[in-house]
């Protein structure tokens, strides 16, 4: 069964792609839901952020498969998703294994070494459990990445010093308008990002904070855990960018909140004084025409992937010990799937000897009815130690050549079944599979 990795991400396509293409989060288990009803797809795991839209999958085969997945975004997305195609990137296999490796390790992200991205690989693990779309194969696959992620942060310094797209904006605050100490500023959405950004201003010094949300009680919350700054309401976003420096914002709308006319109107009453708009939202919260308003200097999120060029420095110097702990973990989980090539033929086997073992043993115990409890126990402990000596050396070698060259395991497993007459239903299934992912490795 192949394993690919489908999607884009900010290294193939632009924020204006990115946000066309935007996954809604509060749809992601149903997106996971209706992924089951393709036949061809076996499990399923969306990866949904600001930089990149994944779907890892197994399928039954690969280019039935893939297309299917397309098929998907299509039919779910309701419309027309045909350019993704010019920036989408198709994984195969070890390929698809280490690109998630690297993302949940960091080493994949805009700004290297994230804090966020671990977390957010998690989420996608979580939702696909709720959804049921999770088999054995991404369970361990996730589970190893996950793994991986939490290394790679406790025995490197990649994610030393908190660097994240909030702090980015942060920075490029800094470097465009000098101190935010004495800065008014304005953060627009009190989700994740818009909590991290207002915690890394009041670090920076800034003492006039306000925060402003459709949702009024979570804005108080931010507010309430900073200790300081104003909680803000929705109809008052024009009297609050009249009064901000900086404008901050990372909502999860699906439509522009600051356009060329409340901006513009905004300006107006802050006349002569500028005003540096940063978004960091996918989709975008500003209108791109926001930036022909006089005055006003307006960045998103890919316009921030410089800020942080020497700050990451000490984190590349990092980036080979985290491709020994990648390294590590992907071995790890590929010698894991290699060795899937010998359960079914295992399975079997043992199933097979306890049947016969279990039969043979009570047949014996109704011929000899003056048998004690304790001497039928012992017949039956010496049954199962002869079953598990016979097989032992058999059912370790082919789980070792597994590992070793699956090719040479199957032609094994295949004679085993011809000699106990098992009748394994998967193991034609199986040859197919192995030696797929066997060119895909070639490759």
């Amino acid at each position: 069964m192949p394993l690919v990795c489908l999607g884009l991400s900010h290294h193939t396509a632009p924020v204006e792609v990115r946000e066309r293409h935007a996954f809604p989060a509060h749809r992601m288990g149903e997106a996971l839901i209706a992924l089951r009803d393709y036949e061809a797809v076996r499990e399923a795991v969306m990866v949904a952020t600001c930089n990149r839209l994944e779907i890892y999958a197994e399928l039954e085969d690969y280019e039935t498969g893939v297309t299917q997945l397309k098929q998907f975004l299509t039919n779910f997305r309701h419309g027309d998703v045909g350019d993704m195609d010019s920036y989408m990137y198709t994984l195969l296999g070890s390929q698809a294994i280490d690109h998630l490796f690297r993302v949940s390790t960091g080493l994949d992200s805009m700004l290297i070494g994230e804090a966020e991205i671990l977390g957010q690989v998690k989420d996608a693990y979580i939702q696909a459990q709720r959804a049921r779309s999770l088999g054995k194969t991404l369970h361990t696959l996730f589970r190893e990445a996950l793994n991986a992620g939490k290394a790679a942060r406790s025995q490197t310094t990649i994610g030393n010093e908190s660097t994240s797209v909030a702090t980015a904006a942060v920075d490029f605050a800094k470097a465009h308008v000098g101190t935010v100490a004495a800065k008014s500023v304005l953060v627009i959405g009190a989700g994740k990002m818009g909590a991290l950004a207002a915690r890394r201003l009041k670090l920076e010094g800034a003492t006039e904070i306000s925060v402003i949300n459709r949702s009024h009680d979570r804005a108080r919350s931010i507010v309430a855990n900073l200790g300081m700054g104003r909680a803000l309401e929705m109809p008052g976003l024009v009297e609050a960018m009249q009064a901000a420096d900086i404008v901050i914002t990372s909502t999860g709308a699906s439509h522009f909140i600051l356009t060329p006319g409340n901006v513009a109107e905004a300006m107006l009453g802050r006349p002569g004084q500028p005003l540096t708009i940063i978004d960091i939202a996918v989709p975008r919260d500003v209108d791109p025409d926001v930036a022909r308003i006089p005055g006003v200097h307006l960045i998103d999120i890919d316009g921030l992937k410089h800020v942080v060029e020497d700050n990451l420095e000490h984190r590349r110097e990092a980036i080979p010990l985290v491709e020994e702990i990648i390294s590590e973990h992907a071995e790890r989980f590929h010698q894991w799937y290699q060795s899937r090539v010998a359960v079914p033929i295992i399975s079997s086997l043992t199933q097979k000897a306890e049947a016969i073992r279990e039969i043979e043993v009570e047949r014996l115990f109704s011929r000899c009815p003056e048998l004690t409890d304790r001497e039928r126990m012992l017949i039956t402990g010496t049954s199962l130690t002869i079953i598990s000596k016979l097989l032992h050396t058999a059912v370790v070698k082919i789980r070792d050549k597994a590992v070793e060259n699956r090719a040479e395991a199957m032609t094994h497993a295949l004679i085993l079944d011809e000699l106990f007459d098992l009748r394994t239903k998967p193991l034609e299934a199986g040859v197919a599979a192995v030696f797929a992912i066997d060119v895909d490795s070639a490759e």
